[in-house]
């Protein structure tokens, strides 16, 4: 009983990469949305491969109707935005194929949508994908990457700690 009262709770965890491909500062982002961090802190992917996998261990909280965006929210309580491509709500699910639902349990390398990057070029549409902290006033982003390229399920992207 002591042990549990004592414990000190572990808040801080690395989001590894969701994606395999080109990774850039969200300044970037040719999106003020997203490059002046209006939705949150983060950093953003040029993917070159279709799959998305699993940036944390937690659970979905919604699947965007338009398949285009999945939130989570981590096990340490950090809410992650994935938003594959610019602009891409236009395209009301093409180019997107979702495989996890809403309140399903996630582990980091999870399989979570298959994102035809092809398909969605073109269209038109930038493929760079933000990877964002949607509460970054209760969540610190540190030890942001130094690498240029990010292989999914493995590249540390950045750690996220409780303020």
């Amino acid at each position: 009983m002591l042990g549990k009262l004592f414990k000190k709770k572990k808040s801080d965890m690395n989001i590894v990469a969701p994606m395999t491909g080109r990774i850039m500062a969200l300044a970037e982002v040719p999106d003020q949305v997203f490059s002046q961090k209006m939705m949150g802190e983060g950093i953003a992917l040029e993917p070159n491969t279709n799959e998305v996998l699993s940036p944390i261990d937690g659970k979905v909280v919604d699947v965007f109707r338009t398949k285009h965006a999945i939130s989570m929210i981590a096990d340490n309580g950090a809410e992650v935005l994935i938003h594959m491509g610019l602009e891409t709500v236009e395209l009301d699910g093409k180019g997107f194929e979702i495989h996890v639902t809403n309140g399903q349990k996630i582990g980091k390398g999870d399989h979570l949508a298959t994102f035809d990057i092809e398909t969605v070029a073109a269209e038109g549409y930038k493929i760079i994908t933000p990877l964002i902290i949607l509460n970054s006033n209760d969540y610190e982003v540190a030890h942001l990457t130094s690498e240029q390229h990010a292989e999914a399920g493995q590249t540390n992207l950045f750690q996220v700690d409780k303020k």
